[in-house]
């Protein structure tokens, strides 16, 4: 039988770190905190595989309750106190914990144990009347927030009329009589909602709130953030139930979150912030402001000093920065927590250089620590250097990067307004978990309360938004829709920006600049001026070193190719020939060539288009001298080039010396019911073979042209849209002429390959007849997903999304790489092409081709390269590192 409960405390614990799967990280952490002997509560956990069969089938067995109360008994002798005893009380917390971390998207309830009875002892063994009524309305209010449901706004609007009335500014100065006023209103408010009274018992409270934990796995907000981080839905979370420590004492008391190193920055440093006499939620849920982490220093010297030993031994045991959770009891540490902190890109980059050179970890395993789509966030923008405007206020810099939107005061009206197309920033006293589908949909988050280890800080952080936090400056009225900084009023819906990387906050639409990696990249800055430059280029050279896969980009113009080469990229794996003819004398020659009447004038207008064509691909050869360059033939339907009506049609029918009706006419006669499907790709070049020559042309003679030069050119032609062998035949025929013509009259020959595009299932399918007159394969996934689901990539964000909520699909396809069918074609055709040809070269050029897990697939299968945009490149080289480390 599966073991449901495990105990820790007294110095040792039946769990391990390496057991987060069973216990969830927080209980792993526990455990293996109280075998290290950190100072750890008592308690013990429920293991995670309780959750998914309750939330399976809704029930608990008795077994299992008789394991949680033989459980509860160890803890009542560890402890030397008794669970619901009038005299001596023993008091619980009821917390969640994943296998991943999930901050703030599940329950917690301090505090459990307390009634009327209870109270009065806690009262007299505290000696403290204040304490034990401030713990007891918090546990009132939390329990019935998360198991009764009584919105804690209800709470929090009597809380603030007890404020008022009693004439303070903090709930820190309520006194005894008034706490014990406010818990007899709190009981009312809970049994004028719910129609019972609050229950006293607590073995009635400690299920309740177990039960509560686990349905909290279901949370909009839990299952927003799975999603968003890609976390599995089916891992359950385990349930930590701990021995109460309390920072709400007094003023030998108190309660805090640190980080080992600045999770910011990533400076070597202890950074954190703590309240005196005040509990956990306090700090995380940024309900008051709190004091920086060196004060406690001075104001609970004996805790700190024991702090400062016990957050060094944890990060050297644990060897990555910790995010630790501690109270003080009247001048006694205990930590609560800890786990691997979040942190921002630069952050990550800076810690896992520094651990290198500390010897505390390995080139490879700073390369793993760094996830690749983190790197994203080192291409964020920032404010322009030229721009001269005054900041309305300074918060607090919780998560780099320069974002502008337009200010929303609610998570939903955020969501809606950025599904409207809208750029928002969400403006809030302070976030809490029930605030994330906000967060997703903004560009950014401000707050005018909460630190750096606040709600909005860490989840931001995570998710690589700029973030402010702490803005003490900031009003917000939500009745009138508005905040007010000093003078200045901004109503919902006017501009900001907000500055992360120095928390400063402005008026208006402010101009940004590429961030300090961009602008390296693109030649702007010296990288010795840049030290994250530096350090993200180190990492991508020890990621290049462990790689097998290269990596190419997608890019249509030389400019383009000059930045992936500038991100690394070793080749282009994907031009698109048809962006080459969206512009100016381009388009028109496009069109001439499209109504033309016969062969003759659609050879004189493609005449037009070749040295057009041949200009580009030499600026790109020279682009990437050394690297292969593949290049897509004509592609789209030629419906796609002319206009559908309006004056742009009445121009082009005059520049052609055409009559509107006869456009019309020819505009009608290419209409198809489904594009996509029909007369594009190789089918193009079939039917007009003269498009296929010219194009070829202009690559050979762009190719000799810029060998000339001492270029080293490795030109790769791909035909799109192939379902048969007999079309890429077709095909390689005409390109084949077209080269010896070429060169035979330039008197030069340069080495090309002729490949295709497998993009529909019967090419993937016939791949080992395909490969007879293929020298290369490139998957286009995206194609190939749409043929292969028999979905719109246009239509299918329609209900894709539902599929992904009920759990039809575990991700959209069109994101991440379907294995099990796509990928099951992929594996086929790449089996049976190199069977038919052993030196086949394989690569892929979707969408997928810069998405971590879909990199993945492609070492497995044992691709030779990815193609992905120029400003994936680097994602793309780390999860190819990522892959052959695994």
């Amino acid at each position: 039988m599966t073991r449901s409960v495990y105990f820790f405390g007294n110095g040792s614990a039946d769990g391990t770190r390496e057991m987060k799967a069973v216990l969830g990280g927080k209980g792993a952490n526990l455990a293996e905190m109280t075998n290290l002997g950190v100072p750890v509560p008592p308690g013990f956990t429920i293991a995670a595989h309780r959750c998914v069969s309750y939330l399976a089938d809704g029930l608990v067995d008795d077994a299992f309750r008789e394991d949680v109360t033989r459980a509860l008994t160890r803890l009542e002798e560890v402890s030397g106190k008794r669970f619901g005893d009038a005299s001596n009380p023993l008091l619980v917390s009821v917390r969640s914990g994943a296998a991943v971390s999930m901050p703030g998207m599940m329950e917690t309830i301090l505090n459990l144990g307390l009634n009327d009875d209870t109270v009065e002892g806690l009262a007299k063994a505290s000696g403290s009347a204040r304490f034990a009524y401030d713990s007891y309305r918090r546990f009132l209010q939390m329990y019935a927030d998360v198991v009764l449901g009584v919105p804690i706004a209800k709470f929090e609007q009597l809380l603030g009329s007890k404020r008022v009335t009693n004439g303070v500014t903090t709930d820190s100065e309520l006194s005894a009589d008034a706490l014990r006023t406010l818990v007899h209103e709190y009981q009312q408010l809970i049994r004028f909602t719910t129609g019972q009274d609050f229950p006293n018992d607590p073995q009635v409270q400690l299920w309740g709130a177990i039960e509560a934990v686990w349905k909290s796995w279901t949370l909009k907000k839990a299952i927003d953030y799975r999603r968003v981080n890609g976390i599995s839905h089916t891992l359950g979370t385990g349930v930590n139930i701990v021995s109460m420590v309390f920072g709400n004492m007094g003023e030998d008391s108190g309660t805090g979150v640190a980080f080992t190193r600045d999770p910011s920055t990533g400076e070597r440093r202890f950074y954190g912030e703590f309240l005196v006499n005040a509990q956990g939620e306090d700090v995380v849920a940024g309900i008051r402001t709190p004091l920086h982490i060196d004060d406690m220093a001075t104001m609970l010297p004996g805790a700190y000093t024991a702090l400062m030993a016990t957050q060094d031994r944890l990060e050297q045991h644990f060897r990555d920065m910790q995010d630790i959770e501690f109270t003080v009891e009247r001048g006694t540490l205990y930590l609560l927590q800890t786990r691997t902190g979040k942190r921002t890109t630069a952050a990550a980059l800076r810690i896992a250089l520094d651990m290198v050179n500390e010897g505390l970890i390995t080139q490879r395993e700073a390369v793993l620590r760094m996830q690749p789509n983190q790197l994203d966030q080192l291409l964020h923008p920032v404010i322009s250097s030229d721009v001269r405007a005054t900041a309305l206020a300074v918060g607090l810099p919780a998560s780099p990067g320069a974002a502008s939107g337009i200010v929303v005061f609610d998570p939903d009206v955020a969501e809606r307004r950025h599904a409207a197309g809208e750029q928002v920033i969400l403006v809030r006293e302070e976030t809490t978990p029930e605030d994330f589908h906000g967060i997703v949909a903004a560009r950014a988050v401000l707050t005018a309360r909460g630190g750096m280890t606040s709600h909005a800080a860490v989840v931001a952080r995570g998710m690589g938004k700029c973030a402010i936090v702490g803005c003490t400056a900031l009003e917000i009225s939500h009745e009138q829709r508005l905040m007010r900084i000093g003078e200045h009023v901004i109503t919902e819906g006017e501009w900001i920006t907000l500055d992360g990387g120095t928390g400063r906050v402005f008026a208006g639409d402010l101009p940004t600049q590429p961030s300090e990696v961009m602008r390296v990249s693109n030649g702007v800055l010296a990288a010795a001026d840049a030290p994250t430059y530096l350090g993200f280029a180190k990492l991508m050279g020890w990621a290049d070193e462990d790689r097998r896969l290269r990596v190419r980009a997608n890019a249509d113009t030389p400019r383009d190719a000059r930045v992936a080469r500038n991100f690394g990229a070793e080749g282009i794996g994907l031009c698109r020939t048809e962006h080459m003819f969206f512009e100016g004398e381009r388009i028109t020659a496009m069109r001439e060539m499209i109504v033309a009447r016969d062969l003759g004038g659609r050879r004189r207008a493609l005449e037009k288009l070749l040295p057009m064509q041949r200009a580009d691909f030499e600026g790109i050869f020279q682009a990437m001298d050394g690297f292969p360059v593949t290049i897509r033939l004509l592609d789209p339907p030629l419906h796609e080039f002319l206009p559908h009506g309006g004056e742009e049609s009445t121009m082009l029918a005059q520049s052609l010396g055409l009559s509107r009706p006869e456009l019309a006419r020819i505009v009608a006669a290419l209409h198809e019911t489904n594009p996509m499907l029909g007369h594009r790709g190789c089918r193009l070049g079939i039917v007009y073979p003269e498009i296929t020559e010219m194009q070829a042309r202009a690559i050979f003679e762009a190719a000799v042209r810029a060998h000339r030069r001492g270029v080293d050119v490795r030109p790769e032609i791909m035909v799109p849209l192939v379902s048969d062998v007999s079309e890429l035949r077709h095909q390689r025929e005409i390109i084949e002429r077209a080269a010896d013509q070429v060169m035979g009259v330039m008197g030069e020959r340069v080495p090309y390959l002729i490949g295709t595009m497998i993009e529909l299932p019967r090419a993937a399918l016939t791949a080992d007849e395909i490969a007879t007159e293929a020298d290369f394969f490139s998957f286009g996934t995206n194609d190939l997903t749409q043929t292969t689901f028999g979905l719109s990539r246009d239509d299918a964000g329609r209900f894709l999304p539902y599929y992904i909520e009920k759990g039809l699909l575990a991700e959209d396809p069109f994101q991440v790489l379907d294995r099990k069918g796509v990928g099951k074609l992929i594996s086929w055709a790449v089996r049976d092409g190199r069977a038919t040809r052993a030196d086949l070269k394989v690569g892929i050029c979707g969408e997928h081709g810069g998405e971590p897990q879909s990199v993945a697939f492609c070492h497995q299968v044992g691709f030779d390269y990815v193609s992905c945009s120029p400003y994936r490149v680097p994602v793309a080289r780390l999860a190819a590192a990522h892959a052959a480390l695994a």
